[in-house]
């Protein structure tokens, strides 16, 4: 093991599950929690800050802002506290509790906005308290995950090379779309890749990130209530919405066979394990990425009676008849780069 002096210095990026006796279905989940920020939101965080530094945007009286769901005021909160910046968070009501005391506990300040925009989120009013913040006071530095091309570089640099070293003969990919930071570094690095890889993107139904009407969204991470700027649909084969009882469902399945994840996880693992179900899976290889582990998530998707008021007692009807792991399907060597590559479709 490495001996570091910084918390960012360590992120362990080649962990993977096979899930194929818990989803009865070929399915690799790459996770991303590995580190002392508990999720993928470091790569983009470390990413972004390094660029500001060595712009010379950041100096000792900076005060980093950012508005955050979460995992990413996590990460900000961590590196802000390691190399001495003041950090602030903006998030909403939304935000697990835990979450919120975290960075609280790193030494940062947390304002939470309570006000939804016009598509029934929160991300309109947060980003207008961020942009009043820094007109007010200079030294407030905005380093804006929605518009930063570190965020998507860094999993361009990362992310996408230790799924492809471990699987080089990856078929498809599946991607939770929040700000799409990962979508589109993971995205253009296959698309330069000699073998084709099929990119579907998993959306949380409700989100506008890729059109549609706006819906209730209670689980914190992935979709959006406005289109992602760093988004570019060209480079995305297929896009999945995922309803939010479907996501509990998954998460809770996986929580019975040991594996405890947060909601950004059981959404993309539902919308895989949906795709993967109407496909000939055959011999394809499939990787889909878990942005975190669900302790932050003991009080929300974990806890019973916060489940019942949102959603009802349906929300567990089919949890356990529908549990492909029923099948005792095994576990499963990774295949050896010796089949033909797959040709793209686009749909």
């Amino acid at each position: 093991m490495p001996v570091i002096s910084a918390p960012h210095a360590f992120n362990e990026g080649d962990l993977f599950v096979d899930l194929a006796s818990i989803c009865g279905c070929p399915l690799y989940l790459k996770c991303e929690a590995f580190n002392f920020a508990g999720s993928i939101k470091l790569k983009a965080a470390n990413e972004m800050v390094e660029s500001a530094e060595r712009d010379g945007i950041l100096t000792a009286d900076s005060v980093l802002v950012e508005s955050s769901s979460g995992n990413l005021g996590v990460a900000l909160s961590m590196i802000a506290a390691s190399k001495g910046y003041r950090f602030l968070c903006v998030t909403d009501s939304r935000c697990n509790l835990s979450t919120r005391l975290l960075m609280e506990a790193l030494g940062s300040e947390v304002h939470i906005v309570a006000d939804q925009d016009s598509n029934g989120g929160f991300l309109g009013k947060r980003i207008e308290y961020v942009r009043s913040l820094c007109a007010s006071d200079d030294r407030y530095v905005w380093l804006s995950q929605y518009t930063n091309s570190g965020n998507w570089l860094a999993h361009y640099r990362t992310t996408a090379p230790e799924i492809a070293h471990r699987f080089p003969e990856l078929d498809v990919l599946f991607v939770g779309a929040g700000t799409t930071g990962t979508l589109m570094g993971c995205a253009r690095y296959f698309r330069e890749s000699p073998r084709p890889v099929r990119i579907v993107a998993v959306d949380a139904a409700g989100s506008v990130a890729f059109g549609g009407e706006p819906g209730r969204r209670m689980i914190p991470g992935l979709g959006m209530s406005m289109r992602p700027p760093l988004l570019d649909e060209s480079l995305v084969d297929e896009v999945i919405r995922v309803e939010e009882p479907d996501t509990i469902r998954m998460c809770h399945r996986m929580a019975r066979h040991g594996f405890l994840f947060g909601g950004s996880t059981g959404t993309v693992v539902s919308g895989a394990t949906d795709w993967l179900s109407r496909h000939n899976t055959g011999d394809l290889t499939a990787v889909a990425i878990a942005p975190d582990l669900g302790e932050r998530y003991l009080d929300t998707i974990y806890q019973t009676n916060w489940l019942q008021d949102l959603y009802g007692d349906k929300v567990f009807d089919s949890d356990v008849t529908d549990d492909p792991a029923q099948a005792g399907t095994p576990p499963r060597e990774p295949k050896s780069a010796s089949r033909a590559p797959a040709r793209r479709r686009r749909t």
